[in-house]
């Protein structure tokens, strides 16, 4: 807290001060205001401008410094100046006071709040941002809250300063014009629980209701106006509870759920059921990372006491083992599963004709329309193709995280020069796979440094563990233009196609990717171009355009998951904000419970603790915040790191490297975020997650035993070192006294 915040904080703190200390409390008493009511009248009538304005900054005062008496000044208001000038005078006063408390809170206290409690604190302020006024208005009107905690409160908030004036102005004119009236009939009032009747304080809980209602109902006219347009065809009887559109993780889940809770449920898939992670995403790729990490381990056995041995392999059986590993999990997403549960599985194409309507273009041909009351749009992400690569032919020119795995499985060897365009996860990964089985590998990354949401020491590590298995980690290049070529290179050239000594390098069978930076072109030759620059939405062909849903790079939703449409909800990468498997199962809980229980109870979607994990080799796992996060959003926070390279159980699996990184409050054990790089970490973030779900800080963690010797062990010795950290070295200094004094 800076000087000026704390002179201000002083000044305040000596102005109650000597209020307290010299009984100016005596003079705001009601005993004191009916005895001296006929001198303040006669003052007043003498002196009008003087006796005016000095009540009206004494009224300020008081407001602004939440001082005791403001009923008593505003009864006052009413005995002295009569009705009109009494509440035009305290009106304004009161409002412009409290103003000052509430801008006086914000300059001393906002920021430091912020720094302790900044996601508290967001949350707030979104519904702060949304209906703000109307919860101010309530709290103005319902005099049950005392007005100064709300100045207080309020001022903590994002709330605009004018917005906060003229609400409270409105809000309070009521309560205000009650007690001026009563000031008015002073002599007749013995007590100021005589002003507020229970019939008068029920009148204000009703007309501060009066905001709340009437917002509902806005939004049921709202609700009413979308639906408009297709009043004539909404059915008077509907042949399903349920229909959800795509069969990935988002939408099997959405479909299960209604399926338990026994809504009839019609689930509509046009391709493979199991969607982009069991087909093209997380089931394939691991599989991958598993063949090419046992392959790595073959190379460097001499790190376990064994010989080194170059791995023999066919590229064949590997993609067949890939494909056999999604044969093995399909059942799981399969139509015969899902049909068993109580779901029915239509495969084709579908498109919503109207709220209520989805028709389904069916892949053995014909149509059919179904009549839904809720619909849930969980369609999935596709690749996303920069625009050089417009007019190229997906699977030939170039692959996809998608393709690949049908296009490198016709290969009967490994692509010998592979360039990789991304730096994000999903390239991060399949560099490294691809290297690993033999592949030469290019990466190419417009960013300065790899996973860029990640710490700039993860993104170092990361490109360290790519580079020293061979991949060529270009950083800060962006990709302008893509050449085929079709002379194909001797064996020999082929050898020397990885060097980059020359800007030009020379023909080859695949093509040539031209990137620039700052120093100019480089032309990166290829035998394949992996395109993994991220997914975006499939946001087109199902009837979004036609019903007028907002799209921009998701659907846009509310909290609540729903569009424009209150029965037609979106979970899963088409809703966003997160693009993981986790998360649209997550959604689909959310969407199908709202969507099927709503009229009773409607549930926020909680984005609040949100893990994810990148399976390079070494693992980068997180959850929460992480340093760069943190000081983006201005947060104050305490770094507490353990590295794994003192771990007995990493050391002893030739694993020792990587570290355990935790953001706490400061000079407290409750968890902003953690980070974890190294073996198996996806998995050792599983017991942070826990914590911070449940609100468990480092120290139930260190008092949780762990079996030794493990690499969850890393958890607990994180966990130790913010203990270390934050030792009570005063009381030490005594213990160390008394154990002294024991020894004699």
């Amino acid at each position: 807290m800076n000087l000026r915040k704390l002179s201000l904080l002083g000044l305040v703190v000596l102005m109650v001060a000597l209020f307290i200390a010299l009984d100016l409390g005596r003079f705001l008493s009601l005993s004191y205001l009916k005895e001296s009511q006929s001198s303040f009248t006669a003052l007043f009538q003498e002196k009008p401008l003087t006796v005016g304005v000095s009540y009206f900054v004494i009224y300020l005062l008081v407001a602004a410094m939440s001082l005791p008496g403001a009923a008593i000044l505003t009864l006052a208001g009413g005995a002295i100046f009569g009705f009109g000038w009494g509440l035009l005078l305290v009106s304004f006063a009161s409002c412009l006071g409290a103003t000052v408390s509430f801008l006086a809170a914000r300059f001393v206290l906002r920021e430091t709040l912020e720094q302790r409690f900044a996601q508290r604190l967001a949350d707030i302020n979104r519904g702060i941002a949304k209906d703000g006024a109307f919860y101010l208005f309530t709290l103005r009107l319902i005099p049950v809250v005392p007005f100064f905690v709300i100045n207080l409160v309020m001022g903590l908030t994002h709330m605009k300063t004018f917005t906060f004036y003229w609400v409270s102005q409105v809000g309070m004119l009521a309560g205000t014009a009650v007690y001026v009236n009563a000031g008015t009939q002073l002599a007749q009032l013995n007590s100021l629980r005589g002003i507020l009747s229970p019939g008068l304080l029920l009148s204000f809980a009703l007309l501060g209701l009066f905001p709340l209602v009437a917002k509902k109902v806005v939004d049921a006219l709202q609700r009413r106006k979308v639906y408009q347009r297709w009043a004539s065809v909404r059915p008077t009887k509907f042949d399903r509870n349920l229909v959800v559109i795509g069969a990935g993780a988002g939408g099997l889940v959405s479909a299960y759920i209604a399926a338990a809770v026994k809504a009839k449920v019609t689930l509509v898939e046009a391709h493979k059921m199991g969607g982009d992670c069991l087909n093209y995403g997380c089931v394939p790729s691991k599989a991958l990372i598993k063949s090419a990490k046992l392959a790595h381990q073959m190379r460097h056995a001499s790190r376990y006491g064994l010989n080194d041995a170059t791995p023999k392999f066919s590229f064949k059986v590997v993609m067949a083992r890939i494909h056999a590993v999604i044969r093995a999990i399909e059942p799981h997403d399969s139509i015969e599963r899902y049909t068993g549960l109580g779901v029915e599985v239509l495969q084709g194409y579908a498109k919503i004709i109207n709220p209520w309507t989805v028709e389904v273009a069916l892949n053995d041909g014909g149509t059919q329309q179904l009549t839904t009351r809720n619909i849930i749009i969980a369609a999935g992400a596709r690749p996303l193709v920069p625009p050089f690569l417009a007019g190229l032919k997906d699977g030939t020119d170039y692959v996809t995280s998608d393709t690949l795995w049908d296009t490198f499985t016709q290969l009967t060897d490994i692509p010998k020069r592979l360039v990789v365009l991304g730096g994000g996860p999903i390239g991060c990964e399949l560099a490294q796979s691809f290297a690993r089985l033999g592949a030469q590998v290019t990466q190419v990354e417009m960013a300065e440094r790899l996973m860029l949401r990640e710490d700039p020491e993860v993104s170092e590590l990361v490109r360290q563990a790519l580079s020293s298995d061979g991949v060529k980690v270009l950083t800060g290049y962006r990709a302008v233009s893509y050449e085929r070529h079709s002379n194909p290179t001797s064996k020999d050239n082929a050898q020397d196609l990885f060097s980059f000594d020359n800007k030009e390098v020379g023909h080859h069978a695949g093509g040539v990717l031209v990137v620039t930076n700052t120093e100019g072109e480089l032309r990166i030759p290829f035998d394949q171009l992996l395109c993994a620059v991220g997914r975006s939405a499939r946001l087109s062909g199902y009837g979004l355009e036609e019903l007028g849903i907002p799209t921009h790079r998701t659907v846009d939703t509310n909290e609540y998951l729903q569009t424009i449409y209150p029965n037609i909800y979106a979970a899963g990468d088409v809703a966003g904000p997160f693009q993981f498997t986790h998360t649209a199962a997550h959604q689909a809980w959310y969407a199908s419970v709202n969507a099927l229980f709503g009229e009773v109870k409607k549930f926020k979607a909680d984005y609040s603790v949100i893990p994810w994990a990148t399976f390079t080799d070494p693992e980068v796992a997180r959850v929460g915040l992480n340093e760069q996060e943190a000081k983006a959003q201005g947060m104050a926070y305490e770094v507490t790191r353990y590295d794994i390279d003192d771990l007995d159980r990493a050391i002893a699996d030739s694993e020792a490297h990587g570290f355990v990184k935790v953001l706490t409050v400061p000079g407290k054990d409750r968890i902003l975020g953690v980070t974890i790089a190294g073996t198996h970490a996806g998995d050792l973030l599983a017991e942070f997650v826990l914590a911070m779900r449940h609100g468990l800080g480092l120290n139930k963690i260190l008092g949780t035993i762990h079996t030794y010797p493990t690499l969850a062990e890393s958890n607990k010795y994180a966990a130790g070192q913010w203990k270390r950290a934050h030792q009570p070295e005063r009381l030490l200094v005594w213990v160390a006294r008394y154990h002294r004094w024991r020894r004699g």
